[in-house]
């Protein structure tokens, strides 16, 4: 069931439909609305430590020493991360890391090479 939407010009709540276009009988205009909805995606721009917009695929350096969450381990100031590809979340990065293999890592603690 589709609504009929107010006029654009008028805001008059009286619309019609006429042969697949909009009616608005207070002020006259006549519209064609589109029946294509678009899919609309909200992407929030990740971004490094100095504030560079990171994308998908970029390489990153590790700018603090960051210990391996469930490990001993710790990732080292300088470690180089490439490939890097961004996701909806507090940990924004998924990066596969050598020796250390799959991980998530905040966009705060990288910056862009």
């Amino acid at each position: 069931m589709s609504t009929i939407p107010k006029c654009p010009k008028c805001n008059s709540e009286y619309v019609y439909e006429d042969r697949g276009s909009f009616v608005c009988p207070e002020c006259g205009h006549e519209w064609v609305e589109s029946n294509i909805e678009l899919e609309v995606h909200e992407y929030e721009l990740i971004k490094d430590v100095n504030g560079n917009i990171l994308t998908d695929g970029d390489s990153v350096t590790i700018i603090k020493d960051l210990k391996v969450k469930g490990s001993s381990s710790v990732l080292k100031i300088g470690k180089k991360v490439k490939n890097i590809r961004l996701v909806n979340g507090d940990h924004n990065i998924d990066c596969k890391i050598d020796g250390f293999g799959p991980m998530k890592l905040k966009s705060i603690f990288v910056k862009k090479l």
